[in-house]
This record gives structure tokens, sequence and C-alpha cells, in this order.
């Protein structure tokens, strides 16, 4: 059960926009966003071991300069992660979810280039620490009497290892086990 993650915390923060050039009236670049892409074999675990420190910083938008007065937009930050996440804020209300492959969302907008609006200062994107909560439905649920043996029968039906003993309330957290058939079907419990 402990290698298995539910929820991750992470923070995220979009890119500086880019310096504009007062002379010339030049804007900078925008900064790169941050964004969640659900892919079909991403895990949070994945994502953890992957990325220890769990920030995100999307790339900084170009300067203006003399040879580009339009500076060029920073480089976004693409998280894969799995289907079916609900994605909360630290309030825990829920600001968006990706439940179909190829489905994005936008966790962190990059600030904008310095312009005349800005008095050709940039600005800083947007930061924020969101909730990563996977939303899990078991195919099947083991339900019983103290003793009756379905911590038993979960362990040879299934990977799972939970803790066996001949007293009652031996499960103290629910056990996650997955079968898996040699067409390559999956069943959770």
């Amino acid at each position: 059960y402990s290698n298995f993650i539910d929820d991750l915390r992470v923070y995220v923060r979009g890119g500086t926009g880019g310096m504009g050039y007062p002379n010339l009236g030049g804007e900078g670049g925008r900064g790169g966003d941050v964004w969640f892409v659900a892919r079909e074999r991403a895990t949070l675990k994945s994502i953890r071991e992957k990325y220890p420190q769990k920030r995100f910083v999307a790339g900084t938008g170009a300067n203006s300069s003399i040879k580009a007065l339009k500076g060029e937009k920073g480089k976004d930050c693409e998280v894969h992660v799995p289907l079916g996440i609900s994605v909360l804020d630290d309030d825990g209300k829920q600001i968006g979810e990706l439940n179909a492959a190829g489905e994005r969302f936008l966790a962190a907008r990059g600030g904008i280039g310095g312009s005349l609006a800005t008095n050709f200062l940039p600005c800083k994107g947007q930061r924020r620490t969101v909730h990563l909560d996977l939303k899990l439905i078991a195919d099947v649920g083991l339900v019983g009497f103290p003793n009756a043996g379905k911590s038993s029968l979960l362990s040879k039906i299934s990977h799972a290892k939970p803790e066996i003993a001949n007293y009652a309330f031996t499960t103290i957290q629910p056990e996650l086990g997955k079968i898996m058939y040699a067409d390559y079907k999956q069943v959770g419990m």
C-alpha cells in the first residue's frame, strides 16, 4: 500500500515575461505556461520519482532587442499525469480534471512581457501549489467479518502483500490489489 500514491502536492510557476525595449517600443516575450497533460501510462509515483522536488517552472520570455522588437514566448512546461486526475487548489477546491488521454489543463499562466502598458517591465508568471488527486474506483471490493480470510484471499489472487494475522482487525488501511489476465485486462481490488 505504501508504494501506491493517489495524491501528490506540486508547486507550479509560469515563466516571467521578457523585458521590453523602451527606445523603439519593443515588447518582451510572454512567459511560458505550465500544463498538465493526461497520458495513458503515467502515474503519480513516476512523477514523484522523476521530479523529487515536485516543482514545475516554465521558461522565461525573451527580451525585446533591436534585432527582434517582439520577444519570443518562453518555453512551456508540460507535466504528464495519469487519467482520472482532479486538480485541487490549496483550499481543496477543484479547479480542473483530466479524464481522457490528451486532455490538457493550464496549471499556471506565464507573465506578460514588458510593453508600453507595463512601462516596459515584465510581469511575473502565476504561481501556486496544487494537489493532484487520483480518482479511484475499484472493480471488486471484499467485505466481511473479521478473520473471514479477506486478506488471505487478496494475497493469493493478486500481487498485494497485506498483513495477515490471527486476530481481529488486522487490516488498518485499505489494501489495493490488481489482477492481470493473459489478455492484459486488469481488475482492481
